[in-house]
């Protein structure tokens, strides 16, 4: 499982800001995860809620915004988020499309105090 890598790397960088902000603690994180990252949202909050006990960010409120696959069709340049994984453009069923969201993990917002 993946997604506990990845949490240990995210609490790192959290405590890394707050210590670079000089806060006492951190409650609030907001991640977005593109919906073709390879993370699987429940797993991470599972794992997220393991590794946050030893950390600054124990009482962190977590939340994750799913983003959904957005693709460009480079014929029509036409902008379409998709409900399910194809990629073809909706517009005029091209396969010619680039990814422009939905691939990648971020972190978004870290409140502190």
């Amino acid at each position: 499982m993946h997604e506990y890598s990845i949490v240990q790397a995210l609490l790192t960088q959290c405590e890394d800001i707050a210590k670079e902000n000089e806060a006492e603690a951190v409650t609030k994180i907001i991640v977005k995860i593109g919906k073709m990252s390879g993370v699987e949202p429940h797993l991470l909050e599972m794992a997220f809620n393991t590794f946050k006990e030893q950390t600054i960010c124990h009482t962190a409120e977590f939340v994750l915004n799913v983003q959904p696959l957005t693709i460009e069709c480079n014929q029509c340049k036409t902008v379409t988020e998709l409900g399910e994984i194809h990629y073809k453009c909706p517009q005029c069923e091209s396969l010619d499309v680039k990814v422009i969201d939905g691939e990648d993990m971020y972190l978004m917002t870290l409140e502190m105090e």
